[in-house]
């Protein structure tokens, strides 16, 4: 089964979390806060490994399908 996440991410956040909020048109928005800086990668990395944790998955099963480069991303996820 596939499904895609629309997530938020802020990088050089004081902790590693992700939070859920409902939006006003009912879709379902990811804010995941990374300490890792947006350099080189290093914060989609990151996303990745702290989204797969929050959600109980292993990190090969993410992937970045959209925003490599921007703070909002789309991330298919297959389980």
């Amino acid at each position: 089964m596939t499904e895609t996440l629309t997530i938020r991410v802020t990088p050089k956040a004081s902790r590693n979390a992700v939070k859920v909020e409902t939006q006003a048109d009912g879709s379902v928005l990811y804010r995941v806060y990374v300490t890792t800086a947006a350099e080189d990668g290093k914060a989609n990395k990151a996303v990745i490994e702290v989204l797969a944790e929050a959600l109980g998955l292993r990190k090969s099963a993410l992937t970045i399908v959209q925003g490599l480069t921007s703070r909002n991303k789309v991330i298919r996820v297959e389980r």
